[in-house]
């Protein structure tokens, strides 16, 4: 999708000028038509966003060779995780043929202030923002642990595992190329939730509806948790999933996909 731009004089020089000024925006994601998904059969077939979204950066981005900013979580970003196995991103997709091309920059994420190998106030002197070189600092030396829970994955026999892939147990400076740092973590606030959506009830059923075909077991949100969310704005950590219910979730998945002889 490429902008409009307000045209006045519409002689060369402007024509060029107002080429080179175009923003082209490109959607990573695999496109689902989602009134045709009713089951997580069919959801699944659209899962692998990371191959998508390096898809997209190989055929129209960097075969052309444009420059690109990519706007998306940092975990589908890291370097070095080709390796990784089931866990491969984007980056590290395409970097096996465009290698040495992409600046990755993450935010601070969840970062632990409090651990042991972390200096006294770290931040202390830090304009907001700021941001500082991974490579060759104390920031880029430790591992992602420090800024991030582990992460829980369920495998395709229903088994939860509980950690990071091997191509994430590295130092920090090895999966990104700068932190970005917006201010004190601890004062680190929740996105709200606009009026107009809270409102939709259409519009949540669905959501919901899309977030069940994904495989996300739980309750929807109900009024008084968006209520009570929108009174303590401050971000916490959020509590880690239930993994007996993304066990029984998967079981029953597993159950519905078998079909009787």
């Amino acid at each position: 999708m490429t902008a409009e731009p307000v045209t006045g004089d519409a002689g060369p020089d402007s024509m060029r000028a107002e080429a080179e000024a175009c923003l082209r925006v490109l959607a990573g994601d695999p496109p689902i038509d989602w009134e045709q998904v009713s089951s997580f059969e069919e959801r699944s077939k659209f899962t692998d966003r990371d191959a998508s979204i390096a898809s997209v950066m190989e055929k129209e981005v960097l075969a052309k060779h444009r420059k690109a900013l990519m706007l998306f979580g940092t975990f589908h970003l890291f370097h070095s995780q080709a390796e990784s196995g089931m866990s491969r991103n984007a980056v590290s997709i395409y970097e096996k043929d465009y290698p040495n091309v992409t600046f990755v920059i993450s935010d601070l994420l969840m970062f632990n202030a409090d651990s042991p190998d972390v200096p006294g106030s770290p931040f202390a002197v830090w304009p907001i923002p700021s941001i500082a070189r991974a490579k060759g600092t104390w920031l880029g030396a430790l591992d992602l642990g420090h800024f991030s829970p582990p992460l829980i994955m369920i495998d395709q026999d229903c088994n939860t595992q509980n950690g990071f892939p091997r191509g994430l147990q590295k130092p920090m400076a090895e999966l990104v190329d700068a932190f970005l740092y917006l201010g004190p973590p601890d004062l680190a606030l929740w996105e709200k939730m606009p009026a107009d959506i809270v409102l939709d009830a259409d519009y949540r059923k669905e959501l919901r509806r899309r977030e069940v075909l994904s495989g996300f077991p739980g309750e929807q949100e109900s009024d008084q948790d968006i209520v009570n969310g929108a009174e303590s704005p401050v971000f916490s950590m959020p509590a880690p999933p239930d993994t007996k219910l993304m066990v029984q979730d998967c079981i029953k998945r597993k159950s519905q996909s078998i079909k009787p002889h």
